[in-house]
C-alpha cells in the first residue's frame, strides 16, 4: 500500500475499518448526489465538494478552503472519526478525492487515502454496489485543527524555489482560458498537468515514474515547492503525487481565481 492512496482489493480487505466517502463531482456541472444515489461503495457518505469542501467564492478564490467549523461538522456528519481510517474516492481522476484528502491531512487527520482509480476502479473489479440515499451514519468525532499540511498566500507564492501549476498546458500558456477572466500562469511558474500523474488506465504512476516527472521542472526531495491551479481543487492531486514520490509540497489554496482577482498582480504567457 502506497501512502495516499489504496487500490480496490485493499479497500476489499479492509472496508470494515474504514469510513469511505464518495466525492464524485464535476467542475461546472451539477452535484454529485444525483450519481451517488444511482450507485455509491457500501456505507460510503456522500460529500459535497461545492458545500462541504469550499468556502462561497469571492476574494479568495472560487473554491477557498472551507470555515473549519463548517468543515469539521460535514466530516463528523460523515462519520470521519479521528481514530478511524479514511478512504475518499470520485470519478474525476482522483481530483475531488485528492481535495478531500489534502483537507482531512491539512486538519490533522492522519489516515487518509485516496481509492486508486476511484468509482470505476471499483466497478471494474466487480465492486458491491448500494443504491439510494444510505442511512446515516454514525456521527464521526474528527476534530479539525488546521495547519497539519504547509500552505502558501498570494504574498507568499512566488518565494517558492519551485511553483509548480497544475492546470491543462493550453491554460497555462494562456491561450485559452474557459473559468477564470486572465488568461496565463503566476511568473516563474512551472507546469505540471495533473494528467501527467496517471497512467493509461487512470491510476497512479509508481514513485519512481512520478519522482523523474517532476524531476524534469526542478523537483527533487527537500525541495521547497509549491502548487497551484486555477482554484485550489485541482491543485492537490499534484500535491498527493509528489506526496507519493517523497517530496512535501505546499499548497496555494486560492490559486489562479485569487491571483487574478487583484490586477495589479503580475501575469505571464507563453
Amino acid at each position: 500500500m502506497r501512502s495516499g492512496l489504496i487500490s480496490v482489493a485493499e479497500l476489499r480487505a479492509t472496508r470494515e475499518e474504514a469510513t469511505v466517502l464518495d466525492v464524485r463531482y464535476r467542475m461546472g456541472g451539477p452535484p454529485g448526489a444525483g450519481e451517488y444515489a444511482a450507485g455509491h461503495l457500501p456505507r460510503a457518505s456522500y460529500v459535497d465538494l461545492d458545500r462541504d469542501l469550499a468556502a462561497p467564492a469571492g476574494a479568495r478564490g472560487r473554491h477557498p478552503l472551507p470555515d473549519v467549523a463548517v468543515f469539521e461538522a460535514a466530516m463528523r456528519r460523515a462519520g470521519v472519526r479521528g481514530d478511524r481510517p479514511v478512504v475518499v474516492y470520485d470519478d474525476w481522476a482522483g481530483h475531488a478525492a485528492a481535495r478531500c484528502w489534502w483537507l482531512l491531512r491539512y486538519h490533522g487527520h492522519a489516515d487518509v487515502r485516496v481509492l486508486d482509480g476511484g468509482w470505476s476502479a471499483w466497478r471494474d473489479a466487480g465492486g458491491e454496489v448500494e443504491t439510494g440515499t444510505a442511512p446515516d451514519p454514525t456521527p464521526g468525532d474528527f476534530t479539525a485543527a488546521p495547519g497539519a499540511l504547509p500552505t502558501v498566500d498570494a504574498t507568499t507564492v512566488r518565494r517558492a524555489a519551485v511553483l509548480v501549476d497544475a492546470r491543462a498546458a493550453e491554460r497555462y500558456r494562456g491561450e485559452v482560458e474557459p473559468v477564470d477572466p486572465v488568461a496565463g500562469h503566476i511568473p516563474g511558474a512551472v507546469n505540471v498537468p495533473t494528467g501527467r500523474n496517471l497512467d493509461d488506465d487512470g491510476r497512479f504512476r509508481d514513485p519512481a515514474a512520478l519522482a523523474a516527472t517532476y524531476a524534469e521542472v526542478g523537483v527533487v526531495p527537500g525541495a521547497d515547492v509549491v502548487v497551484y491551479c486555477g482554484s485550489g481543487v485541482t491543485a492537490a492531486h499534484d500535491v498527493l503525487a509528489l506526496e507519493l514520490a517523497g517530496v512535501t509540497a505546499a499548497l496555494y489554496p486560492g490559486s489562479w481565481s485569487e491571483w487574478v482577482a487583484d490586477p495589479s498582480r503580475p501575469v505571464a504567457t507563453g
